[in-house]
């Protein structure tokens, strides 16, 4: 491994910061490792913009001017060869709530929301609070990975909007460009807008092509949006900030009146500074970023292999996020869960709550420092081998 400007290896104490992952955990030899976000600290340039923000001292209104769209444009260009307009771009303070948004602008009450199964827990959320009904499809597990069998595409029929997620979370998946013409013809065919969360886009294993849903799918800009945001790839969730891509004026429009409704607009001010610097600046430390990343996941297949070979690390092409089988444990979910947070001592994100298929499957996120996950392996090892005494 090359020399990294910034050593993710490095451990920084996040108890006692207000953190949703490391406070309030009663037990102290808890790791957690399930909220997708990052135990490594935000890039200089990135600090150094907020800093320069602080010292300005006045924090009123503000709003996304032309350099912040520009950098976001130049990003799209250059990590995804997507081209963008600068008025594509609307701003929203996450994409959860962006998804609520795109929920309540393209549907009805009553209508089916299509989601691919197991997925991102609150795609179910927001599509209930919203009294849509979900439409599921669902992945199938194969040797070589997970697949969405053609027969499942034929469910489309009768879903208003299918809420896609690329790359796939929680099983690591990087829909191919092949993949999404075959979903991209069967939501035409069937009249299904489409939401493309693609917020975990800058996370790709090596030999892997990440391809956004418009190029896969040559005009589906007319009748379908991108999700994105810098808060995964740069660490930034705190901060409230997502680039909303919506190219057809129609859809833009119906969006922007669904958000403005809500109060789900602009993002603060801190947020705006942050991600235009990270758009500018952060291609090599998003590089270095993606080695590390890479780095552990390939010890934790090998440890797992080594170790436990009980449980099987299904092989991530995207994402920071293991999907892991614990079937061969034994256990029912509620005895799964119980086992990983009072004998392992770690907290994760139980596959249940994924969907029904997730069930026996633990999501841990691994975007820590090696010493982090080898110490929750080791845990997690020793819990299993007393287990089979």
């Amino acid at each position: 491994m090359k020399e990294q400007k910034q050593s993710f290896d490095q451990v920084l104490e996040r108890r006692g910061s207000n953190s949703l992952k490391w406070d309030n955990l009663a037990d102290p030899q808890m790791i957690p490792m399930w909220v997708a976000d990052m135990d490594f600290q935000v890039m200089p340039e990135i600090q150094e913009a907020l800093h320069k923000r602080a010292e300005h001292g006045i924090f009123g209104y503000a709003g996304p001017d032309d350099s912040y769209r520009q950098a976001v444009c130049g990003w799209m260009q250059r990590r995804h060869q997507l081209e963008i307009s600068p008025e594509s771009i609307l701003c929203s303070n996450g994409v959860v709530s962006a998804l609520k948004t795109a929920i309540q602008a393209f549907s009805s009450p009553g209508d089916a929301v299509a989601v691919i199964t197991p997925v991102y827990y609150p795609f179910y959320r927001a599509i209930e609070s919203n009294g849509r009904k979900i439409h599921p499809l669902s992945l199938t597990l194969k040797e070589e990975g997970y697949v969405l069998e053609d027969s499942e595409l034929e469910k489309l029929d009768g879903a208003t909007l299918l809420l896609f997620c690329n790359p796939h979370n929680p099983v690591g998946k990087v829909w191919t460009e092949q993949e999404q013409q075959k979903i991209g013809a069967a939501c035409l065919r069937y009249g299904v807008k489409v939401v493309s969360d693609e917020i975990h886009a800058d996370f790709i294993r090596p030999g892997i092509r990440m391809v956004p849903f418009w190029n896969a799918v040559p005009g589906s800009r007319a009748w379908s949006i991108l999700c994105t945001a810098p808060s995964k790839t740069f660490n930034l969730a705190a901060l409230w900030t997502s680039n909303i891509l919506i190219d057809d004026p129609a859809m833009r429009e119906a969006f922007a009146k669904v958000m403005d409704r809500n109060g789900t607009g602009n993002p603060n001010i801190f947020g705006i500074d942050a991600c235009r610097a990270a758009c500018s600046c952060g291609d090599q430390w998003v590089d270095d970023l993606n080695e590390y990343i890479d780095s552990n996941f390939r010890f934790m297949k090998n440890y797992l292999s080594a170790e436990l070979p009980q449980l099987k690390m299904i092989e991530p092409q995207g994402t920071y996020l293991a999907w892991v089988d614990c079937r061969n444990l034994g256990m029912n979910a509620r005895e799964l869960e119980a086992f990983m947070k009072q004998e392992a001592h770690l907290l994760l994100d139980e596959g249940e709550i994924f969907g029904k298929a997730g069930a026996g499957f633990e999501r841990f996120n691994i975007a820590c420092p090696r010493p982090v996950l080898e110490q929750a392996l080791d845990q997690l090892r020793d819990a299993v081998h007393r287990l089979e005494g």
